[in-house]
Protein backbone atom coordinates (compact mmCIF):
# COMPACT_ATOMS: atom_id res chain seq x y z
CA UNK A 1 0.00 0.00 0.00
CA UNK A 2 1.34 3.30 -0.76
CA UNK A 3 1.34 6.87 0.98
CA UNK A 4 -1.28 8.10 -0.87
CA UNK A 5 -3.50 5.14 -0.12
CA UNK A 6 -2.66 5.64 3.86
CA UNK A 7 -3.92 9.22 3.53
CA UNK A 8 -6.88 7.99 2.75
CA UNK A 9 -6.90 8.15 -1.57
CA UNK A 10 -7.73 5.23 -3.58
CA UNK A 11 -5.10 5.46 -6.04
CA UNK A 12 -5.54 3.63 -9.85
CA UNK A 13 -2.56 1.60 -10.98
CA UNK A 14 -1.30 1.46 -14.74
CA UNK A 15 -0.58 -1.18 -16.90
CA UNK A 16 1.42 -1.92 -19.81
CA UNK A 17 -1.59 -0.17 -22.12
CA UNK A 18 -4.89 1.09 -21.96
CA UNK A 19 -7.79 0.54 -25.06
CA UNK A 20 -9.45 3.96 -23.68
CA UNK A 21 -7.51 7.32 -24.89
CA UNK A 22 -7.55 10.24 -23.19
CA UNK A 23 -9.89 11.95 -25.52
CA UNK A 24 -9.57 15.51 -25.41
CA UNK A 25 -8.59 15.26 -21.52
CA UNK A 26 -6.32 19.14 -20.40
CA UNK A 27 -3.54 17.62 -18.80
CA UNK A 28 -1.89 20.11 -16.80
CA UNK A 29 2.03 19.66 -16.82
CA UNK A 30 4.50 21.62 -14.82
CA UNK A 31 6.89 21.90 -17.56
CA UNK A 32 7.88 24.77 -20.17
CA UNK A 33 8.63 22.56 -23.55
CA UNK A 34 5.13 21.41 -25.65
CA UNK A 35 7.37 19.30 -27.62
CA UNK A 36 8.93 17.53 -24.46
CA UNK A 37 8.68 13.37 -24.01
CA UNK A 38 6.07 13.92 -21.52
CA UNK A 39 3.70 16.31 -23.38
CA UNK A 40 4.34 14.22 -26.61
CA UNK A 41 2.75 11.39 -24.60
CA UNK A 42 -0.36 12.47 -23.50
CA UNK A 43 -0.84 13.91 -27.01
CA UNK A 44 -0.57 10.75 -28.19
CA UNK A 45 -2.67 8.68 -26.23
CA UNK A 46 -5.30 11.42 -27.03
CA UNK A 47 -5.02 14.47 -24.17
CA UNK A 48 -4.30 17.97 -24.45
CA UNK A 49 -1.39 19.03 -22.84
CA UNK A 50 -1.25 22.55 -20.56
CA UNK A 51 2.79 23.13 -19.99
CA UNK A 52 3.50 25.53 -17.51
CA UNK A 53 7.17 25.77 -15.98
CA UNK A 54 7.46 25.23 -12.76
CA UNK A 55 10.76 25.16 -11.44
CA UNK A 56 14.17 25.69 -13.25
CA UNK A 57 17.81 24.07 -13.11
CA UNK A 58 19.80 26.77 -11.90
CA UNK A 59 23.92 25.85 -10.96
CA UNK A 60 25.65 25.96 -8.64
CA UNK A 61 29.16 27.01 -7.68
CA UNK A 62 30.52 24.00 -5.74
CA UNK A 63 34.33 24.08 -7.20
CA UNK A 64 35.50 23.65 -3.83
CA UNK A 65 33.58 20.81 -2.91
CA UNK A 66 34.37 18.69 -5.56
CA UNK A 67 38.17 19.58 -5.44
CA UNK A 68 37.63 18.30 -1.09
CA UNK A 69 36.30 15.41 -2.97
CA UNK A 70 39.20 14.51 -4.46
CA UNK A 71 41.64 14.92 -2.12
CA UNK A 72 39.80 12.99 0.10
CA UNK A 73 39.11 10.23 -2.22
CA UNK A 74 43.26 10.19 -3.18
CA UNK A 75 43.63 9.29 0.30
CA UNK A 76 42.13 6.13 0.49
CA UNK A 77 39.97 3.93 -1.76
CA UNK A 78 36.64 5.65 -1.04
CA UNK A 79 32.69 5.62 -1.54
CA UNK A 80 30.68 7.57 -4.28
CA UNK A 81 26.98 7.97 -4.25
CA UNK A 82 25.75 9.35 -7.10
CA UNK A 83 21.82 10.22 -7.40
CA UNK A 84 21.68 12.21 -10.53
CA UNK A 85 22.99 11.93 -14.23
CA UNK A 86 22.99 15.60 -14.73
CA UNK A 87 25.05 16.11 -11.15
CA UNK A 88 27.35 13.84 -12.07
CA UNK A 89 28.38 15.07 -15.72
CA UNK A 90 28.72 18.17 -14.22
CA UNK A 91 30.45 17.46 -11.39
CA UNK A 92 33.02 15.79 -13.47
CA UNK A 93 33.30 18.56 -15.62
CA UNK A 94 34.12 20.56 -13.27
CA UNK A 95 37.00 18.56 -12.17
CA UNK A 96 38.34 18.73 -15.48
CA UNK A 97 38.06 22.52 -14.98
CA UNK A 98 40.28 22.37 -11.73
CA UNK A 99 42.76 19.93 -13.84
CA UNK A 100 41.88 17.27 -11.60
CA UNK A 101 38.99 15.46 -13.61
CA UNK A 102 41.48 12.21 -14.72
CA UNK A 103 42.55 11.28 -11.21
CA UNK A 104 39.02 11.82 -9.94
CA UNK A 105 38.04 9.24 -12.36
CA UNK A 106 40.93 7.28 -11.10
CA UNK A 107 40.06 7.44 -7.79
CA UNK A 108 36.65 6.45 -8.79
CA UNK A 109 37.39 3.35 -10.60
CA UNK A 110 39.32 1.94 -7.55
CA UNK A 111 36.27 2.84 -4.97
CA UNK A 112 33.23 1.51 -4.34
CA UNK A 113 30.51 3.63 -6.66
CA UNK A 114 26.93 3.47 -6.17
CA UNK A 115 24.03 4.44 -7.93
CA UNK A 116 20.24 5.51 -7.09
CA UNK A 117 19.15 4.86 -10.54
CA UNK A 118 19.72 4.74 -14.47
CA UNK A 119 20.74 8.05 -15.40
CA UNK A 120 24.04 8.63 -13.20
CA UNK A 121 24.98 4.60 -14.29
CA UNK A 122 24.22 5.97 -17.98
CA UNK A 123 26.91 8.72 -17.33
CA UNK A 124 29.54 6.10 -15.49
CA UNK A 125 29.44 3.71 -18.61
CA UNK A 126 30.04 6.66 -21.13
CA UNK A 127 32.97 7.66 -18.98
CA UNK A 128 33.90 3.91 -18.80
CA UNK A 129 33.59 3.66 -15.25
CA UNK A 130 32.51 0.80 -13.14
CA UNK A 131 29.22 0.59 -11.27
CA UNK A 132 29.21 -1.86 -7.84
CA UNK A 133 25.90 -1.21 -6.13
CA UNK A 134 22.87 -0.09 -7.55
CA UNK A 135 19.73 0.59 -5.90
CA UNK A 136 16.46 -1.67 -6.82
CA UNK A 137 13.65 0.25 -8.87
CA UNK A 138 12.01 2.59 -8.17
CA UNK A 139 15.05 4.15 -7.47
CA UNK A 140 13.77 6.23 -4.46
CA UNK A 141 15.45 7.24 -1.61
CA UNK A 142 14.23 4.22 0.52
CA UNK A 143 15.93 1.58 -1.96
CA UNK A 144 19.20 4.00 -2.24
CA UNK A 145 19.16 3.59 1.93
CA UNK A 146 18.86 -0.21 1.42
CA UNK A 147 21.33 -0.40 -1.02
CA UNK A 148 24.41 1.48 0.85
CA UNK A 149 23.23 -1.00 3.40
CA UNK A 150 25.21 -3.42 2.40
CA UNK A 151 28.02 -1.12 2.08
CA UNK A 152 30.97 -0.49 4.76
CA UNK A 153 31.07 2.88 5.42
CA UNK A 154 32.68 3.61 8.67
CA UNK A 155 35.13 5.68 8.69
CA UNK A 156 35.22 6.11 5.24
CA UNK A 157 35.23 9.31 2.74
CA UNK A 158 32.02 9.11 1.17
CA UNK A 159 31.17 11.19 -2.15
CA UNK A 160 27.92 12.15 -2.00
CA UNK A 161 26.49 13.82 -5.48
CA UNK A 162 22.76 15.48 -4.84
CA UNK A 163 20.42 16.12 -7.30
CA UNK A 164 18.36 19.26 -7.91
CA UNK A 165 16.22 19.05 -4.61
CA UNK A 166 19.81 18.70 -2.46
CA UNK A 167 18.07 16.21 0.54
CA UNK A 168 19.78 15.25 2.96
CA UNK A 169 18.07 12.12 4.39
CA UNK A 170 20.43 9.64 2.71
CA UNK A 171 24.12 11.60 3.61
CA UNK A 172 22.78 11.91 7.33
CA UNK A 173 22.05 8.36 7.74
CA UNK A 174 25.58 7.48 6.32
CA UNK A 175 27.15 10.33 8.91
CA UNK A 176 25.49 8.41 11.77
CA UNK A 177 27.03 5.17 10.06
CA UNK A 178 30.30 6.83 10.92
CA UNK A 179 31.02 7.84 7.25
CA UNK A 180 32.76 11.56 6.90
CA UNK A 181 30.68 12.61 3.89
CA UNK A 182 31.85 15.48 1.16
CA UNK A 183 28.11 16.83 -0.59
CA UNK A 184 28.46 18.28 -3.61
CA UNK A 185 25.48 20.02 -5.19
CA UNK A 186 25.96 20.59 -8.91
CA UNK A 187 22.59 22.48 -9.41
CA UNK A 188 19.20 23.22 -7.94
CA UNK A 189 16.10 23.69 -8.69
CA UNK A 190 14.57 27.28 -8.04
CA UNK A 191 11.06 28.94 -8.86
CA UNK A 192 10.80 30.07 -12.39
CA UNK A 193 11.88 33.59 -12.94
CA UNK A 194 8.80 34.73 -14.32
CA UNK A 195 5.92 33.43 -12.14
CA UNK A 196 2.94 34.89 -14.06
CA UNK A 197 2.34 31.56 -16.01
CA UNK A 198 2.45 29.35 -13.14
CA UNK A 199 0.43 31.56 -11.02
CA UNK A 200 -2.28 31.43 -14.07
CA UNK A 201 -2.25 27.51 -13.61
CA UNK A 202 -2.92 27.86 -9.98
CA UNK A 203 -6.06 29.98 -11.33
CA UNK A 204 -7.04 27.50 -14.09
CA UNK A 205 -6.96 24.55 -11.59
CA UNK A 206 -9.43 26.40 -9.28
CA UNK A 207 -11.64 27.46 -11.86
CA UNK A 208 -11.27 23.78 -13.08
CA UNK A 209 -10.15 24.75 -16.46
CA UNK A 210 -7.72 21.65 -16.68
CA UNK A 211 -8.67 18.13 -15.46
CA UNK A 212 -6.06 16.47 -14.43
CA UNK A 213 -2.09 17.61 -13.04
CA UNK A 214 0.72 14.90 -13.20
CA UNK A 215 3.80 15.84 -11.42
CA UNK A 216 6.84 14.34 -12.27
CA UNK A 217 9.58 15.67 -9.50
CA UNK A 218 8.98 16.38 -5.39
CA UNK A 219 9.93 20.40 -6.78
CA UNK A 220 7.31 20.63 -9.04
CA UNK A 221 5.00 19.92 -6.07
CA UNK A 222 6.33 22.10 -3.87
CA UNK A 223 6.75 25.00 -6.57
CA UNK A 224 3.28 24.59 -7.17
CA UNK A 225 2.01 25.11 -3.71
CA UNK A 226 4.33 27.26 -2.66
CA UNK A 227 2.97 29.95 -5.85
CA UNK A 228 -0.45 29.32 -3.96
CA UNK A 229 0.96 30.45 -0.51
CA UNK A 230 1.79 33.49 -2.08
CA UNK A 231 -1.39 33.84 -3.63
CA UNK A 232 -3.02 33.09 -0.86
CA UNK A 233 -5.41 30.30 -1.79
CA UNK A 234 -3.28 27.27 -0.73
CA UNK A 235 -6.89 25.62 0.92
CA UNK A 236 -9.21 25.93 -2.44
CA UNK A 237 -6.50 24.64 -4.27
CA UNK A 238 -6.04 21.21 -2.09
CA UNK A 239 -9.89 20.94 -1.65
CA UNK A 240 -10.34 21.48 -6.00
CA UNK A 241 -7.38 18.89 -6.59
CA UNK A 242 -9.18 16.52 -4.19
CA UNK A 243 -12.52 16.88 -6.01
CA UNK A 244 -12.61 17.66 -9.24
CA UNK A 245 -8.77 17.54 -10.49
CA UNK A 246 -7.04 13.92 -11.23
CA UNK A 247 -3.65 14.39 -9.57
CA UNK A 248 -1.29 11.50 -11.04
CA UNK A 249 2.40 11.03 -9.45
CA UNK A 250 4.86 9.45 -11.47
CA UNK A 251 5.89 7.58 -8.43
CA UNK A 252 6.35 7.17 -4.78
CA UNK A 253 8.23 10.04 -3.90
CA UNK A 254 6.09 12.45 -5.52
CA UNK A 255 3.48 10.66 -4.48
CA UNK A 256 4.48 11.25 -0.26
CA UNK A 257 5.87 15.02 -1.42
CA UNK A 258 1.86 15.42 -2.79
CA UNK A 259 0.63 13.57 0.52
CA UNK A 260 2.29 15.82 2.84
CA UNK A 261 1.67 18.99 0.68
CA UNK A 262 -2.16 17.74 1.24
CA UNK A 263 -2.94 16.35 -2.18
CA UNK A 264 -2.14 12.80 -2.43
CA UNK A 265 -2.45 11.54 -5.69
CA UNK A 266 -5.51 9.78 -7.36
CA UNK A 267 -3.24 8.27 -10.06
CA UNK A 268 0.37 6.45 -9.44
CA UNK A 269 2.15 3.81 -12.03
CA UNK A 270 3.26 0.49 -10.89
CA UNK A 271 6.21 1.30 -12.69
CA UNK A 272 7.53 5.01 -11.70
CA UNK A 273 8.40 6.39 -15.47
CA UNK A 274 6.26 8.75 -17.50
CA UNK A 275 4.83 6.52 -20.05
CA UNK A 276 3.25 4.30 -17.29
CA UNK A 277 2.03 7.77 -15.84
CA UNK A 278 -0.08 8.33 -18.44
CA UNK A 279 -1.38 4.85 -19.52
CA UNK A 280 -2.65 4.67 -15.67
CA UNK A 281 -4.12 8.41 -16.07
CA UNK A 282 -6.16 7.20 -19.30
CA UNK A 283 -7.42 4.42 -17.17
CA UNK A 284 -8.29 6.23 -14.56
CA UNK A 285 -10.34 8.80 -17.17
CA UNK A 286 -11.75 5.42 -18.48
CA UNK A 287 -13.71 4.51 -16.18
CA UNK A 288 -15.17 7.93 -15.58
Amino acid sequence: MGRAEEEGRAVSHGTARVNEPLRGVRVALLEARMESELASLVRRHGGTPVCVPAMREVERDCAEDVARAHAALRRAPGIAVFTTGVGLDRALHIADGLGIGAELRAHLARGVVVCRGPKPIAVLKREGLPVHVRADAPHTTRELVAALERVDVAERDVLFVHDGGGNRETAELLVRRGARVIDVQPYAWALPEDLAPLRGLVESILRAEVDAIAVTTQAQARHLFAVADTMRVRSALTQVLEERVIVAAVGPTCARALAQLGAPPHVMPDQPKMGAMVVALAARFARR
